[in-house]
């Protein structure tokens, strides 16, 4: 049977890249037992939080040539930007995330923590979190019309939902938009990103890692993990 050095050597690579690419997925191997688009998508995740852009696409680079060779080309991953890192290390970690809900509920300013709330449970963009309503959070989800006539629908956990609704009751808020200003109007998406700054600030966490996306992107992270 064709081992998988045999295959890089039938591609005439250089002994080193032949190395480097072996070191590669003994890495990945040694991290996870299968073969799976989550598994590799997690490995990838693990690259981009720990190396420069170049190693991780030249990791990547073995694994699709791995794939190649196992036949598993529809796996394939996709090469990183070089501004990726730089990007991925200005998002909230999961012990600020913690400590600065933890604080809002504390200090018993529910409205934003259930903005932080929603905004890592569901994943959903700073855009969609001002168009949910009551009625959605009853629901358990909203749908999102896209432009191109697609529709995307952001799901509310279980936990987030019945949370939410204990609150809005405790308020008396029983329809319409759940997320307003100090003057009873919707709240705009620069409120909400230059609010989130300013909690930072008064709790002692790094602003750079407090805005909207940076929470979908956590969400994204642990929906991997998970």
């Amino acid at each position: 049977m064709e081992t998988f050095e045999d295959f890089l050597l039938k591609q005439n690579l250089t002994k080193n890249t032949i190395s480097a690419y072996k070191t590669a997925i003994s890495g990945f191997l040694k991290m996870y037992n299968e073969v799976t688009k989550k598994n590799l998508l997690l490995y990838k995740t693990h690259l981009i939080e720990t190396l420069k852009p170049k190693s991780v696409n030249l990791k990547i680079q073995a694994i699709n040539r791995y794939l190649e060779y196992l036949k598993k080309e529809n796996l394939k991953l996709r090469f990183v930007k070089v501004q990726q890192r730089s990007f991925l290390e200005n998002v909230i970690s999961d012990a600020d995330y913690v400590f600065f809900k933890r604080k809002l509920k504390h200090e018993q300013n529910l409205e934003w923590y259930f903005v932080v709330r929603f905004l890592a449970a569901t994943g959903a963009r700073v855009s969609e979190l001002i168009k949910i309503k009551v009625e959605h959070v009853k629901l358990g989800y909203i749908d999102i019309y896209t432009k191109g006539g697609k529709i995307r629908r952001i799901y509310i956990p279980v936990k987030l939902k019945n949370e939410a609704l204990k609150w809005l009751e405790e308020i008396k808020v029983d329809t319409g938009y759940i997320f307003l200003n100090r003057f009873g109007n919707n709240i705009t998406t620069r409120g909400i990103s230059q609010q989130l700054k300013n909690y930072a600030i008064k709790y002692g966490i790094n602003p750079k890692v407090v805005y909207p996306h940076s929470f979908r992107h956590r969400f994204a992270k642990n929906f991997l993990e998970k």
